[in-house]
């Protein structure tokens, strides 16, 4: 999204967003290094009514963004197994943006406006392929691990504006749990590797290797959808770090995303495509509408 959308070379600054021109050179995800907030409350509270059926699982005993990786060659961490705490992974979301007085679903399209370019920091800069104005800025409710709603924000091409909040509308009407969607800074391209990121993110201005190609994250593009339970897989890297428990798809836990799914249908109704139908490497996070 280091690209947690990466190319394997790019993923050798940061395992932040990758920038990939093709499927065989292996667009990473975008995922954050950088340390989230600690959740403030390990059981927050909801009023009305509750749903029916087994209780939740307990929220994960981990303390995030808190043990650094040892650093492999290739500038990623080193890739681990997961810790007990993470193989059934759920946190409460912290709240960046006051989050919606009620449970409907709220979006908003605007520009990049100056202060949101400044929290944006170096995932943007006038070397990218697309200028500010060819981008939004959006916010749209989804519904957390903790069963409550949250507002969270993306910055995608001006042409794919209204479709992507579309998707997260229908996502949040079927309960799809996100656990983290917030904008990628400079901050995030800095951190060390952890290996426990989950942001649900998309623009990240990264050239591929040499410079000469961009990724679909590049153009805001794509988005990378729970990293966490839904890793980037190629060869011997795997992006969370920490993730391998989720490349198990055969055993189904919360917001894994699978072939035929509601995620896989909404995005492929706006055009995009899913990077875990891919063949030479496996992004079960990624969706874009270049196909790469």
């Amino acid at each position: 999204m280091r690209p947690a959308y990466l190319v394997v070379a790019a993923v050798v600054a940061l395992a932040l967003a990758g920038c990939s021109p093709g499927e065989d050179e292996a667009a990473g995800p975008v995922i954050s290094s950088a340390a989230s907030p600690a959740p403030a409350s390990k059981e927050p509270t909801k009023t009305g009514p509750t749903k029916k059926g087994p209780p939740p699982p307990s929220y994960s005993d981990w303390e995030l963004g808190a043990a650094r990786l040892p650093l492999r060659p290739d500038g990623l961490g080193e890739m681990r197994p997961t810790p007990p705490e993470l193989v059934e992974r759920r946190f409460p979301t912290v709240d960046l943006l006051p989050p919606p007085e009620d449970d409907r679903f709220r979006s908003t399209i605007g520009p990049v406006t100056p202060a949101i370019r400044e929290r944006m920091g170096r995932t943007w800069s006038s070397r990218c392929p697309v200028g500010l104005e060819g981008l939004r800025y959006l916010t749209v409710t989804f519904r957390g691990f903790d069963d409550l709603a949250h507002t969270g924000e993306l910055v995608v091409a001006a042409s794919e504006a209204e479709d992507v909040v579309s998707v997260f509308r229908a996502l949040y009407a079927a309960d799809y749990p996100i656990e983290e969607m917030r904008l990628p800074t400079t901050a995030d391209l800095e951190a060390h590797p952890t290996g426990d990121g989950n942001n649900t993110a998309a623009l990240v201005c990264r050239p591929t290797t040499g410079g000469t190609s961009w990724s679909a994250h590049a153009y805001g593009l794509a988005i990378d959808l729970n990293p966490f339970q839904n890793p980037y897989e190629k060869g011997d890297v795997v992006l969370p770090e920490l993730a391998s428990s989720y490349l198990d798809r055969s055993w189904q836990r919360p917001a894994m995303i699978r072939p035929g799914s509601l995620v896989v249908r909404e995005f492929a109704r706006i055009g995009w495509a899913w990077g875990g139908a891919w063949s030479t490497l496996k992004d079960y996070q990624h969706f874009s509408a270049t196909g790469r």
